[in-house]
């Protein structure tokens, strides 16, 4: 652990990381064999265990090469106007979304995370989208200025991209496309803003190696497994580390 810990930022633990990297390994897993909910996973459990400043900008450089390795196999199947107009809405998003993301304390960033777990989990699945240039456009800004605050915003851009009515291979590869635009833009922006990657290549290098071992590896594990038991169990998973992270927030907020 000794070792472990040099290579690590000054205010996270061995533990933190291994657990975190171990995450990603289970999050690309799951990814691979239910499409989504390997974001959300990452970035509750990133939640509860990294300095909140870190949490969305490691996942996004976790969630860009998840995307971009997924987007690169199926690079013919990708509708190149749709993740245009997204590209158009994403950057109003991100332009916005930067400046807050910066100045809001840990705490609140805790009880939004939190927030949008147990909305995505337990809250009404989002509908009524029509298809067209200003429906993704509108789509590009709205969750990319959300991801700067919760990172995994994917729920949201699929949900938009079903009402196109693609075939599978083109909806996989055109959310992957679109993702990757979405982190690039928040990785590019919080660095400009002056988060330091380079103090956390070491982790976010484990974090990616691990993500894909669980894309290859993981996916069979998990077919075996009864899909009612997972969802519930992923279900409550997650809730339960959104009721931590409230928690935390809470005492974060009577100590500030």
């Amino acid at each position: 652990m000794g070792a472990l810990a040099t290579l690590l930022p000054a205010d996270l633990s061995p533990w933190a990381a291994i657990i975190v990297i171990a995450t990603s390994f289970f999050a690309s897993a799951v990814t691979a064999a239910f499409s989504i909910g390997g974001g959300l996973t990452l970035i509750a459990v990133m939640s509860a265990l990294f300095p909140p400043a870190a949490v969305v900008p490691v996942h996004g450089v976790a969630q860009l090469s998840s995307n971009l390795s997924r987007a690169s196999l199926q690079y013919k199947k990708i509708i190149w106007p749709i993740v245009g107009w997204f590209c158009v809405g994403a950057g109003v998003g991100v332009a916005v979304g930067g400046q807050l993301a910066v100045s809001l304390p840990a705490f609140v960033l805790r009880f939004g995370v939190a927030g949008f777990i147990l909305f995505s989990v337990w809250g009404p699945k989002l509908k009524g989208f029509a298809p067209g240039n200003k429906t993704t456009m509108a789509t590009g800004a709205v969750s990319t200025f959300l991801t700067m605050f919760f990172g995994a915003t994917g729920p949201i851009v699929a949900t938009m991209l079903s009402a196109f009515h693609l075939d599978r291979l083109s909806r996989v590869a055109t959310h992957g496309a679109m993702m990757v635009v979405q982190h690039g833009l928040k990785i590019a922006v919080f660095g400009i803003l002056g988060f330091a990657y380079r103090e956390w290549i070491f982790v976010i290098l484990l974090i990616i190696g691990s993500g894909i071992l669980g894309t290859l590896l993981g996916t069979r594990l998990l077919h075996k497994m009864s899909e009612e038991i997972f969802a519930a169990g992923f279900k409550w998973l997650l809730s339960l580390i959104a009721v931590y992270l409230i928690i935390a927030g809470f005492i974060e907020l009577r100590t500030n």
